[in-house]
């Protein structure tokens, strides 16, 4: 156990250690590294450890000596979030708890249409044995290769199927949850109706490891699409994807699995800095979004439904060009457009990043609104605004002026987040759609929330945690 600015006591190292094994309790600067680094570049934690349990014992032992000793512990799944909420402090005090040991799929139950898995599975890996099983896991996540199931019920993610299938609250039926004090709350029961009392998974659920560890849960699963169809659309304005989108809703129902929005400038980012991509479209448009059509019925059927609304939509003008998949490969490509893109705008500087939701009938109305409030703060400055218009959820994203200085815009960063967060309130939205608030968002909710609204999450925390040892810092 070297190399490490011990901030906690050896002794107390030696006993955690003890629980893990000294392979698994990581105290040399090189291995602890890659859990204090994460990708925005944002937050820059310290710690003296990092453990690695590798079964729900371990993890309850651990809890158990953290509430006697006072220990600060920070849950860590993949360490892909993007709000802060899986990082240490800069104090070397807190310890970080890596679950991506808990790597186990331990069921796929196909006539409960449910699969059970622990905390540390990556998603990819659960979407890939669930296609396996010709099923379908349908979260989606541009981290899909990385980030892990633990983070993603935490964090409750989204992505891009949320408009059918809902977010990971949504997709959660159970949970097991190993308690600051030790305790196992073991609730892994597949049942699609119980109304026995609180819905208590549901607390675990988005709570950002402040209330306990998750460490496995039960999942939904879905029969796999006998036909899917993804389209690329150009249109005039937001107002144009916006009726669009009702078009598809009312013709297609709940066969429409995916609507995402694109503006101009992402597209062009894309273009201009992703490897590999090809232009969808042979003309420019002001807005583009990607379709995605699936049907439980047949391809025929699939293909009918977006040729049914692509046709409608040209023909009223509501799109003014548009091209549909002829292959797998040209699917996943179009996908691909759309996944790469927010890696396209780091090559433009420096970027202000907002995750946020609005009624889906005021996204024309908060796109107007938001881009003359930032104009009016930074000059220049370029919004890179693409999303998940079909559930409400927008990315955007404000590079600085081109030729601008990064480190003068980014000391603005308060200005623009504040005037971006005062549209989304007017328009009774959230400032956190589905990232989360870990350290990034933590004061501005505390400060804007309904006093009500965050008494009772302090409530609820002193109710799980009255040591105060989880995930210090992060949400309230």
């Amino acid at each position: 156990m070297t190399d490490a600015a011990l901030a906690l006591d050896p002794g107390l190292v030696q006993r955690f250690a003890e629980i893990v094994g000294d392979r698994y309790a990581l105290t040399a600067r090189r291995d602890i590294v890659p859990y204090v680094t994460e990708p925005r570049g944002l937050w820059h934690g310290r710690t003296s450890l990092v453990l690695r349990p590798g079964s729900v014992e371990e993890v309850s032992r651990i809890m158990r000596l953290a509430t006697e000793t006072r220990t600060p512990i920070v849950p860590q799944s993949g360490n892909t979030g993007l709000v802060g909420g899986q990082m240490p402090d800069e104090g070397g005090g807190q310890v970080v708890l890596s679950l991506s040991r808990l790597n186990r799929i331990r069921e796929i139950d196909l006539l409960s249409n449910t699969v059970t898995a622990e905390a540390g599975v990556i998603l990819q890996t659960l979407q890939e044995a669930a296609a396996n099983a010709d099923r379908l896991f349908p979260l989606s996540l541009a981290a899909q290769g990385s980030c892990q199931i633990g983070g993603n019920l935490s964090s409750n993610a989204g992505g891009t199927n949320v408009l059918a299938y809902g977010n990971a609250r949504d997709l959660c039926l159970g949970v097991e949850v190993v308690l600051p004090t030790g305790e196992v709350f073991d609730d892994l029961r597949k049942l699609k109706k119980d109304n026995t009392g609180y819905d208590l998974k549901n607390l675990f659920v988005g709570a950002e490891g402040t209330l306990g560890v998750i460490t496995a849960a039960v999942l939904k699963l879905f029969p796999k699409p006998k036909g899917r169809e993804v389209a690329f659309v150009g249109l005039p304005s937001s107002e144009a994807a916006l009726a669009l989108f009702g078009m598809a809703s009312d013709r297609a129902n709940n066969a429409l699995t995916a609507f995402e929005l694109i503006g101009r400038l992402p597209y062009e980012f894309t273009l201009a800095h992703a490897a590999g991509v090809v232009r969808p479209l042979a003309s420019d448009w002001p807005w583009y979004v990607l379709v995605e059509i699936s049907s439980g019925r047949s391809a025929e059927d699939a293909r009918g439904l977006i040729e049914d609304i692509l046709g409608a939509a040209i023909e009223t003008e509501l799109a003014g060009d548009a091209v549909i998949a002829a292959s797998l490969s040209q699917a996943e490509a179009l996908w691909n457009f759309r996944e790469v893109l927010p890696e396209a705008q780091k090559p433009e500087g420096a970027s202000i990043k907002h995750d946020i939701s609005v009624p889906i009938a005021s996204i024309p109305k908060f796109i107007e609104q938001a881009g003359m409030v930032v104009e009016g703060v930074v000059p220049g400055a370029r919004p890179v605004c693409f999303g998940h218009m079909g559930d409400g959820n927008l990315h955007y994203n404000i590079s600085r002026p081109v030729n601008g200085d990064d480190a003068a815009f980014l000391a603005r960063y308060r200005a623009v987040n504040d005037a971006v967060h005062d549209v989304v309130r007017s328009l009774h939205g959230s400032i956190s759609a589905e990232h989360g608030v870990g350290q990034l968002k933590r004061d501005e909710l505390i400060a804007t929330a309904p006093p009500m609204s965050m008494e009772l999450m302090r409530r609820v925390k002193a109710a799980f945690d009255p040591a105060g040892i989880m995930n210090p810092g992060k949400v309230i």
